[in-house]
């Protein structure tokens, strides 16, 4: 029996938990590569499963908006909606550019490259509290405490706040996981939380004399003609922390996950650190922390063969174009090596990642770090995934590092 003979439901989070379901993504792209998926409790969506595809979409902000109904497949309340409007990686033109350009320069290469001496710092303090305890569950005792250090260090956060807004930004992130947000817990809550600080830590900014960081710039700069009021602060504040936090924590949880799986490779690494920038970019293909970023049509449109009326929800499946078979030679295979990988990790046109060069920065010092400190690392148990699909994430690793 085919898949296309299956009932095919890639909206259920449960379909994540042991892994992305490659096979169907493989069997649609061939067969109905922008598919209709119902939703259990709300209108269902078209998802764009091939990469060129994606690229279409993405290039298309105004036909294919993120503002109108955000960026996630479900549906949110006014309030939610209006939360979620606020961040970057919601808005559409002209808005976008209005907010994004200001504060573009201070993630330019040139000077995320003059934060390496900090990140490297920090990553050797992470190895040398990973050392004293040699069995580790990796995702939290050893990637998350990166991600968490750069982002304060950038905004010019209290150190003595970090885990907290760790903790939120978790939360927020792995909302369908039960280990994270429980049944009757509000689904709100670390949202506000985490707004609500940052209201408070806008306001005791204000009053302080500026610093060299990010916060003094948003605080300082107008947006469009007016500074940023404390509820476009806190929007801006969800989305750099919590992006900042999740994902990276995701590229080098998984990426590790993905060599001890290839030992050959993680041998090549060890002998040849100069291959690591590559491999940081094949483990995001490979191991993308995302799966996908919702659009909704503004108008009436046709793609690949699918007539998409205004206002249906649309998908970007990220976790299926980075494997497409028409772009990818031996797509499915890990290879440190690959050679182009356009791969859409970062997204592409107006939303392309603004922490690019911070993410690569941190992927390519953490496994310089981590390979030198340790030259045995060993998988003590199965990994877990987190629940969810839209996070592409491990929420457990056990390892042991031995020197």
């Amino acid at each position: 029996m085919s898949l296309t003979e299956i009932p095919i439901d890639i909206y259920d989070p449960d379909g994540y938990v042991a892994g992305p379901p490659h096979e169907v993504f493989t069997e649609l792209r061939r067969t109905h590569p922008v598919y209709w998926q119902d939703m259990p409790d709300s209108p269902g969506y078209w998802a764009v499963l091939r990469h060129a595809d994606v690229v279409t979409v993405a290039r298309e902000p105004l036909l294919f908006s993120a503002s109108t109904g955000g960026v996630i497949l479900e549906d949110l309340d006014d309030r939610r909606l209006t939360g979620m409007q606020g961040m970057l990686l919601a808005m559409d033109p002209p808005r976008h550019v209005v907010f994004r350009r200001p504060v573009a320069p201070t993630f330019k290469k040139k000077v995320i490259d003059q934060l390496e001496g900090n990140v490297r710092a920090i990553c050797r303090e992470i190895m040398a509290r990973a050392a004293d305890k040699s069995d580790v569950e990796f995702v939290h005792d050893v990637t998350s405490g990166l991600p968490s250090r750069v982002v304060g260090q950038i905004m010019g956060l209290p150190v003595e706040d970090l885990e907290y807004i760790h903790h939120l930004a978790e939360q927020l992130t792995t909302s369908q996981d039960s280990d994270y947000v429980k049944i009757d817990d509000d689904p709100d809550a670390a949202s506000f939380a985490m707004a609500a600080y940052a209201v408070a830590f806008a306001t005791r900014r204000r009053a302080e004399e500026p610093r060299e960081d990010l916060t003094t710039l948003v605080l300082q700069t107008d947006f469009g003609g007016a500074p940023m009021t404390d509820g476009e602060f806190a929007n801006f504040f969800v989305q750099l922390v919590t992006a900042g936090n999740d994902t990276t924590k995701t590229m080098l949880s998984s990426g590790l996950a993905a060599l001890l799986a290839h030992p050959g490779q993680l041998a090549e690494l060890r002998a040849d650190h100069e291959a690591i920038p590559g491999a940081v970019e094949e483990i995001l293909r490979w191991a993308n922390p995302l799966h996908y970023f919702r659009r909704t049509a503004t108008d009436d449109v046709e793609l690949n063969g699918a007539e998409i009326k205004a206002g249906d929800k649309v998908a970007m499946y990220y976790t299926s174009a980075n494997r497409d078979e028409a772009v990818f030679e031996d797509s499915q295979a890990f290879d440190i090596h690959r050679k182009p990988n356009p791969h859409l990790s970062f997204g592409i046109a107006e939303h392309f990642c603004l922490g690019v060069h911070l993410a690569r920065l941190e992927g390519r010092v953490f496994f310089e770090e981590l390979l030198s400190t340790f030259p045995r690392i060993e998988q003590t148990g199965d990994a877990v995934r987190a629940r969810s699909n839209l996070n592409n994430a491990l929420k457990a690793l056990p390892v042991r590092l031995g020197r």
